[in-house]
Order: structure tokens, then sequence, then C-alpha cells
């Protein structure tokens, strides 16, 4: 009998495998994000866009995402410094300072998001993506929650490369 073997049918590994399996499970519902789906990018601007480029943009705008829910629920505006600069951030971040002086938080949940590429310009300094996504948001009032609604919303987003990674530098929802 080999190690693995002996590990896996003794109460000790038993009760390990059972650990690491809900370990995982809470990992995979805790994240309650689907893969992302983006639109095929062919003709987005006078520069064509690259399948590397596209894929690096779209990880960096998801990255934003998790940066923007960590700045909500825990009112910290800093939180958004590694994926908005500019008006994003400056908008941003003024929402959260608005909701902290009133006592609240915001917590988001994202449940999926449709990407497509709209524009990617000549000089490859900025691309366009429209963004479809679905997610809970909690309001939290001093400490109780207020309510959860679930939304479908579609957001415009501009991101510009900078030294190590793409930001976003425009977001807003597209009413």
């Amino acid at each position: 009998m080999s190690t693995l073997e002996r590990i896996v049918t003794s109460h000790v590994g038993k009760f390990m495998l059972f650990a690491l399996f809900i370990v995982i499970v809470t990992l995979v519902q805790a994240s309650g994000q689907s893969a992302p789906h983006v639109q095929t990018i062919d003709a987005v601007g006078p520069r064509p866009l690259e399948k590397q480029t596209a894929d690096r943009v779209s990880h960096f705008y998801l990255e934003a995402w998790k940066d923007l829910r960590t700045a909500f629920a825990e009112n910290r505006p800093q939180a958004l410094d590694a994926s908005f600069v500019g008006v994003a951030r400056e908008k941003l971040a003024e929402a959260i300072r608005q909701q902290q002086a009133l006592g609240m938080k915001t917590q988001y949940q994202d449940r999926g998001h449709d990407l497509k590429f709209v524009f990617y310009s000549s000089e490859g300094l900025s691309v366009q993506l429209l963004d479809t996504v679905d997610y809970d948001v909690q309001v939290i009032d001093h400490g109780h929650v207020v309510g959860t609604r679930h939304m479908h919303s579609r957001y415009v987003a501009v991101l510009t490369p900078t030294e190590v990674r793409w930001k976003v530098r425009f977001f807003q929802a597209d009413l």
C-alpha cells in the first residue's frame, strides 16, 4: 500500500480530504462570480487589438472591480489607487467619502461580466469597453444591513496603460 493510499484510508486522511473539499467548495461559492464573457475583438478602431492585449486589459479591468469592492466595503478610497486614475478615481473616491460621512458602507458581489471591446486607439494608449455586469449590492448603515438588491447594469470604461498595468481612467454606468 502506497503512502497516499494509507493517508486516504486512514481516519485522519479522510478528515483532511473532507476538510480540503469544504475549503474548495467555500472558496468557489464565496467567489460567486462566473468567468467573464469577452466578445470578439475584430474591428475595434484604427489599430487591431491583439489577443494578449485584450486578455491583459480584461484581467486588469476585473481586478479594478475587486479593488472597487474593497474600497466601498471598507470605506478606503486609497484601495482604488492600484486600478483607477484620473476622473474615475476622483468620482469613486468622493462617493466613498460621502458614504463614510454618513456612516454607511456598500458591499458588491459580482455575479458575472460580459465585456465587449469597442475601441482601441491608434497609439495604443486607450481601450474602451462596455461591460454588462450582474452583481448584488448591499447597503450597510452603521453596521446594520439596510437592504440588498440584484443589479443588471451596463458600464462604459476607458483603460489606459501605465508603467506595469492597465488602469481605469473613465468609469460610468450607461443609463
